[in-house]
């Protein structure tokens, strides 16, 4: 970007110092400078005379802007240094809406602390660093080595293992708190097993799930099976069955006419 200012005087100088005053710069950040107008002097110091003009020409250098990934592992390397980290050795992937970081190293355990707590809090920060280059979000993973995937796959096991308990024996299970993706996986786990259910409760830090039996499943588990035993008990009050012709062998009740005793008030 160029920016330009025309600066009068008396004099050269005089009028250089008044252009770069205007646009706020110093001497030394000019680009050029052309002069417009010669300063004349006035003839016997009462007439005529011209002040000397410029034309000062300045070139603005945009400073170029850091992706948002770059912003949050920058802010990520200087937590790390701060610990006393400095050894982990950090990749960053980037794309336009999200950048995964990976870190390797002897120090990782510590960085992923009680079951991923200290390396989720570090995740959330450096996501919202990074969210504050453009404004826009931008999603930033952490993962050291492949912690990620074994955490996934252990809380997907959990999820299945906990549903199939809640199915068959009725009770329910109130899980850990834990951050919403974590949450998300046992959701997705309990899904994929009939008869259980899954919901959160909780606020904030203590969000947890909740892992149960699925009502409606076993309204209707206890509804077929009421229907079967009652075919079942029908079959069962059939004397004697079928013969091997397909007749009925079972033996009919004798029917009986009621004995008629006259009214309720027939007799007093």
């Amino acid at each position: 970007m160029i920016k330009e200012a025309i600066g009068s005087g008396e004099t050269i100088e005089i009028a250089l110092q008044n252009a770069y005053n205007e646009l706020g710069i110093e001497s030394s950040e000019a680009s050029d400078f052309t002069v417009i107008q010669q300063p004349e002097k006035k003839k016997l110091g009462l007439f005529g005379g011209k002040e000397a003009k410029v034309k000062v020409t300045f070139e603005i250098q945009e400073k170029k802007k850091e992706s948002p990934a770059k912003v949050a592992s920058d802010y990520l390397r200087n937590i790390l240094d701060a610990l006393g980290l400095e050894d982990l050795k950090m990749t960053v992937k980037e794309d336009e809406e999200s950048a995964e970081i990976n870190l390797e190293g002897d120090d990782s355990g510590f960085v992923i602390g009680r079951r991923g707590d200290t390396l989720n809090a570090l995740q959330y920060l450096t996501g919202l660093v990074a969210n504050h280059v453009d404004n826009n979000y931008y999603k930033i993973s952490i993962n050291i080595g492949n912690y990620r995937e074994k955490r996934e796959k252990t809380l997907e096991i959990l999820g299945r293992k906990l549903a199939f308990k809640a199915a068959k024996t009725g009770y329910k299970t109130s899980l850990e708190p834990m951050n919403p993706y974590e949450r998300r996986i046992i959701h997705t786990a309990v899904q994929k097993v009939n008869g259980a259910i899954s919901w959160s409760e909780g606020e904030n830090i203590n969000r947890h799930v909740v892992i149960g039996p699925d009502p409606e499943s076993r309204r209707r588990n206890y509804k077929n099976n009421y229907n079967k035993n009652s075919r079942y008990n029908n079959n069962r009050g059939r004397r004697g069955g079928y013969s091997r012709s397909g007749e009925s062998t079972a033996k009919s009740t004798p029917t009986r006419e009621p004995i008629n005793e006259g009214s309720l008030y027939g007799k007093l």
